[in-house]
């Protein structure tokens, strides 16, 4: 009788959910989510005071650190769909940050670049928010800052693979709109 109740109580930990707090895949998914969205709101608000939402200023980024680059190009740094990526860039172009222009090597390709007013105002932003950036992550040292990279790496490039996508333009967050403030 002790034996048939061992494994009927087996059994029901087998049967019972799998909680976050003991199943190290799930804690680390929950961390993982947690942290991503106590420095990305140190991100938003560094670049909210300039009237920027993250996607208008993944677009102004990676221009600026980047140069001059196909639409589609700048979609897959800044981890966006093109439909919101068109929206960003018009609204960029309005108010004369942005320029496009045909490429002159394939007029089908339009190439993206920032105008004075947007290197400008790029410049402007881009230190305080590197410098927000650091403090949000400042809890870590240098190094296990350096191994978080290389660990998180391997974390996406192991998910990425499960699925077929490269790990460096495949991310969730392309799929929610976020943009991805380093490259």
């Amino acid at each position: 009788m002790e034996e048939q109740v061992a494994r009927f109580r087996g059994s029901l930990r087998d049967m019972a959910p799998v909680s976050h707090r003991t199943d190290t895949p799930l804690k680390l998914w929950v961390t993982l989510a947690r942290a991503f969205d106590a420095v990305e709101h140190h991100s938003r608000d560094s670049i909210a005071r300039f009237g920027l939402g993250t996607t208008e200023f993944g677009v102004l980024e990676v221009l600026y650190h980047k140069g001059r680059l196909p639409v589609c190009e700048v979609q897959r740094r800044i981890l966006v769909e093109s439909s919101s990526t068109t929206y960003v860039v018009d609204k960029l172009v309005k108010r004369g940050l942005v320029h496009r222009r045909p490429s002159s090597r394939d007029r089908r390709v339009v190439l993206l670049a920032l105008t004075a007013a947007g290197r400008r105002l790029i410049g402007r932003i881009f230190p305080p928010h590197a410098s927000a950036i650091r403090r949000a992550v400042a809890a870590l040292p240098a190094r296990q800052q350096a191994q978080a990279v290389r660990l998180l790496r391997a974390l996406g490039k192991g998910a990425a693979a499960l699925v077929g996508g490269p790990s460096e333009t495949s991310h969730p967050s392309r799929r929610r709109g976020r943009s991805a403030s380093s490259r």
